[in-house]
């Protein structure tokens, strides 16, 4: 088989599902709205079950719910009438989903959820299955054709099923007011997570830690202070109160070399940078990398409201904590 033959049937299997999902939007009535409104009011846990593929697609569309704003889990329709049914409660919902409707491990589980009060949201592709027509809501995922050319491979079928999924998820979570810290909650281990929950008090260094000198401090005694903390630059303050009254760097460092004064005596008053960027403890640490990258900065002094020194972080602080 050539490439072309791979390619052509590829863009095939694409249009086909891309077809299918479009063909849903035509679909969407009233049905929807109730539905999500279901998954909104929902007092307790949103079960999803499936077999087969469906029960793949299931899985999915159930952590997608519990990642933004809908607590739910899926609950593997063979195993429901041999114990599991005993994790619903009644309280929850149940979305479930069989293209054919009939499938006899789900259909099992009907006399029970309605001796239960469970109110069920069915995805199907048949309305006049027994599933759909059981259901206080009936969502059709039906689609003309299978990408699969024998007809048999569920294919646009579960691409269908699954965006509908998606579009509950992401429906409720925009009426229910999810925000990007809701997300990061229960994303705390990715990359999201700690962009959006780790907090520049949680990185920076603290206490001894901080490179300080007061501002009669000699160029040379800031110099050792630098070197000693690591942090590439060392905050000024008025030893009085603590206050910060400016920062000297790296870079303060090359431009005052070039005046060759006498490190000995010279004080870093008359060389450090006055109006100098800081930043709040409760900041995002991820403002902080925007803070260095805008101003063309390696290194924070962090402050409160009255300038008084809390703190001290550098680019490294950031990488070493994995949200760069």
């Amino acid at each position: 088989m050539s490439q072309h033959a791979y390619l052509s049937l590829g863009i095939a299997v694409l249009k086909a599902e891309a077809e299918a999902i479009a063909e849903l939007c035509n679909r969407l009535d009233s049905g929807f709205e109730q539905a999500c409104e279901l998954i909104l009011n929902c007092q307790g846990r949103i079960v999803v079950t499936g077999m087969g593929k469906s029960g793949h697609i299931g899985n999915k569309i159930a952590a997608t719910l519990a990642s933004t704003g809908s607590p739910a889990f899926f609950m593997h329709s063979g195993e429901a009438s041999h114990g599991d049914l005993g994790m619903i409660t009644k309280h929850d919902l149940v979305i479930a989903l069989s293209n054919s409707g009939e499938t006899n491990e789900i259909t099992s589980l009907l006399p029970m959820l309605k001796r239960m009060g469970i109110s069920l949201i069915a995805l199907t592709g048949k309305p006049q299955s027994t599933l759909a027509k059981t259901a206080d809501i009936h969502l059709d995922i039906s689609v003309s054709k299978e990408a699969c050319p024998l007809g048999l491979a569920p294919t646009s079928s579960t691409t269908a099923s699954l965006a509908m999924g998606d579009a509950l998820a992401i429906a409720v979570l925009q009426v229910r007011g999810f925000t990007e810290d809701d997300f990061a909650m229960s994303h705390p281990g990715g990359n999201l997570g700690r962009r959006l929950l780790l907090r520049v008090s949680d990185i920076m260094h603290t206490g001894d830690k901080i490179p300080l000198v007061s501002e009669d401090s000699s160029l040379k005694a800031t110099l050792l202070e630098m070197t000693n903390k690591g942090l590439g630059m060392a905050g000024v303050i008025d030893p009085n109160n603590n206050v910060l009254l400016g920062i000297y760097t790296d870079g303060d460092l090359r431009r005052t070399f070039e005046k060759m004064p006498n490190i000995e005596t010279a004080s870093v008053k008359d060389y450090m940078t006055t109006n100098c960027i800081t930043i709040d403890a409760h900041s995002i640490a991820s403002e902080a990398i925007k803070v260095m990258h805008d101003c063309k900065i390696n290194a924070l002094m962090v402050v409160d409201e009255d300038k008084i020194v809390q703190g001290a972080l550098n680019m490294h602080d950031l990488f070493r904590a994995g949200v760069v």
